[in-house]
């Protein structure tokens, strides 16, 4: 089979992507990477999907398999650190949740079987450098933030490290979480508990921890014990209100960790290729928004192909032209995520009393100004079409 699209990635994106184009018609050729997880290893991560998210996989015929491994968030409670709070729930919004967590292994199982069940999707060898020899007459990659074929294409990945390194933990709750998720921005480190169903339903946390690279490293060293005792005492220091409602957090596996960095390739697309995903960007996880990023790209690439195919079935789906203007519609959502999210973490690093104070009255204000929180919200949960 002769394909009009070669996606290179194994993640999520990668897949959806691939999925997405299938059900439009067009023919794909997958190029897998090799497994990026040691058999038998446990995924900890947890992904926040955005209602524009868990559409995408509703259009897929995914969501169904994946729901059974998806715990909806009804309140969303963010924490300063010095008496600032923000608080947004579900029924202030006139919805049935604000997101979902989601398993993240579950997720790509799910994807995997359904593109085994695809008939315009074909596997083919992984492409590695010689990205310059694609299968298709566009090649998209979505091989995340250390992409070879991205380099191959000469694209530069301009990098700017955090000097934090997140740490993905799953626990389980003394008490039920309710659907409550929990962020606190203090300095030097923000921790974020996610409402799961795992290990145990109703009392599940997946946890995203941004800590200085130093800090996290003597942890792993000490070991399991060590970290779920640093964790705990990160609640208890909270305050007494989160440690009664939440009570003592078991570590129920093995951590996971991954440097942290704000970046963005120069250029997202050239004639005959495109970037998609965390191969064209990277934000700070503390806003949960790294993956609705990724699907929101191919919402509109899919979207912005299949518009030109039918105003113009001669142009090839490689047009340059046409790349260009997925890459505008995309260019403002993600510069806007990536100056959201550097700014926070800047300006809770600041230590300086009136800063401080003014951040937490800043979170305090927000959660009264009714108009403003509102419009805040919509903006996470993304409920917008391409």
């Amino acid at each position: 089979m002769k394909a009009d699209v070669c996606v290179s990635g194994s993640g999520a994106v990668a897949m959806s992507l691939a999925l997405s184009l299938a059900a439009k018609g067009w023919k794909v050729a997958w190029a897998r990477e090799a497994q990026r997880h040691p058999v038998g290893a446990e995924d900890v991560r947890t992904y926040a999907l955005n209602a524009r998210s868990q559409a995408l996989l509703e259009r897929l015929r995914v969501w169904p398999a994946l729901q059974p491994h998806a715990c909806a968030v009804s309140r969303m409670a963010i924490h300063g650190d010095a008496g600032g709070a923000l608080s947004f729930s579900a029924w202030q919004q006139c919805q049935s949740e604000l997101a979902w967590i989601v398993d993240a292994g579950a997720l790509e199982r799910v994807l995997g079987d359904a593109i085994g069940f695809s008939p315009l999707v074909t596997q083919v060898p992984e492409l590695g450098q010689d990205a310059t020899q694609p299968h298709a007459p566009l090649l998209a990659v979505c091989e995340g933030k250390h992409s070879a074929a991205r380099q191959a294409l000469g694209v530069t990945f301009e990098r700017q490290p955090y000097g934090h390194t997140g740490l993905a933990l799953r626990v389980e709750a003394e008490h039920p979480h309710q659907g409550v998720a929990h962020q606190w921005f203090r300095s030097p480190d923000i921790l974020a508990l996610l409402p799961f169903n795992l290990p145990c339903e109703g009392h599940g946390y997946g946890v995203v921890w941004s800590m200085p690279q130093a800090r996290v490293d003597a942890l792993l060293a000490e070991g399991p014990d060590a970290i779920e005792r640093a964790l705990n005492q990160a609640l208890q220091a909270a305050g007494p209100e989160a440690a009664a409602g939440i009570g003592h957090l078991r570590l129920s596996a093995a951590p996971a960790s991954w440097p942290l960095s704000l970046a963005r390739a120069d250029r997202w697309c050239g004639e005959g290729w495109v970037l998609v995903g965390d191969a064209a960007h990277q934000v700070h996880p503390l806003s949960g928004q790294g993956l609705n990023l990724g699907f929101g790209d191919v919402d509109t690439l899919v979207t912005v192909l299949d518009e030109a195919r039918r105003a113009a079935p001669w142009r090839s789906p490689g047009d340059e032209r046409v790349l260009a203007r997925y890459v505008r519609q995309r260019a403002l959502p993600t510069l806007a995520m990536q100056t959201l999210t550097d700014t926070l973490l800047n300006l809770f690093a600041d230590q300086r009393s009136v800063v401080k104070d003014l951040r937490n009255l800043g979170l305090t204000l927000v959660d009264r100004f009714s108009p403003l929180k509102g419009w805040l919200a919509s903006q996470a949960m993304d409920r917008s079409a391409p």
